[in-house]
């Protein structure tokens, strides 16, 4: 399990944390939303060890992540927005890497290369920045470790792609894995992740699966606009309305829509989710 408790953190003149909490559980494919300059990215690297927080904890079963054992780091692998590819090709890549983590699967490194269509023994220089990502979840994902941190990982992806990821991603989760994905463009995970966290300026304004959100909240959609609801946003064909759920109806979560009826009502959703 990750565990992030009271945990503070920032720049020299930025406070991104303030005494968050979270906790992740295996078996789940997070989404970690937020607007530019929350601290998604800062809290992957605080995670992966790569980061430290000034107060609080961030461990990983257990462990401090900043500690930067091999055995708590042979469970993490991180695939940065702006990552920077190695020299050489893929192969040569993985079979470096591949000597640190126990797990690592070289035949489902190989077929998931087929799977997205990219060249192994190609250079890396030499492909599109697609293609190195695409090689790059391959290598992730043949890794075999227990928590996977994506961030942004479907910028650059051409839309067959996007879709081939989600399916990869879907494939290979299991019970054991934690996955966290860190995104903008939720359209393109929105049928993956399950739980939702939500990230404000120095706060987690939403934590919650799908089942919670849609006992608390109800989503219609409608060809009116509804103004006693929390948000109301235009569709195609109307309106979705998203309303307070006293009477527990059921609904389809609508994630761009449930951002920003968060986003738009900060202190409502706070004292909704934490009763």
């Amino acid at each position: 399990m990750l565990e992030i408790k009271n945990l503070d953190f920032g720049y020299k003149t930025q406070v991104v944390f303030k005494n968050i909490s979270l906790t992740f559980e295996k078996g789940s494919i997070y989404g970690l939303l937020g607007e530019n300059g929350v601290g998604k990215t800062s809290l992957l690297k605080l995670i992966s060890g790569l980061q430290s927080p000034s107060a609080g904890t961030c461990t990983v079963d257990g462990v401090a992540s900043f500690n930067r054992w091999p055995e708590t780091l042979q469970k993490i692998f991180f695939i940065s927005e702006d990552f920077a590819v190695p020299e050489g090709t893929p192969v040569n890549y993985i079979h470096d890497l591949g000597r640190f983590y126990p797990n690592y699967d070289e035949k489902l490194f190989f077929e998931l290369c087929t799977e997205m269509e990219v060249d192994p023994e190609r250079k890396y220089g030499e492909m599109s920045f697609g293609q190195q990502k695409k090689c790059l979840i391959a290598t992730a994902l043949s890794l075999n470790t227990d928590y996977l941190l994506l961030d942004e990982p479907t910028n650059g992806l051409d839309i067959p792609s996007k879709t081939l990821f989600r399916q990869i991603i879907m494939k290979h989760s299991n019970e054991e894995r934690t996955i966290i994905i860190s995104t903008h463009q939720v359209k393109d995970v929105e049928n993956l992740i399950d739980p939702i966290i939500i990230l404000d300026r120095d706060e987690v304004l939403l934590k919650a699966s799908f089942r919670e959100i849609t006992e608390k909240l109800y989503f219609n959609y409608t060809t009116v606009k509804d103004d006693e609801a929390l948000y109301s946003e235009i569709m195609p064909g109307g309106f979705v309305n998203i309303c307070r759920n006293p009477e527990g109806l059921d609904s389809q979560v609508n994630i761009e829509a449930l951002f920003n009826t968060v986003m738009h009502n900060k202190q409502t959703i706070k004292d909704l989710f934490n009763k």
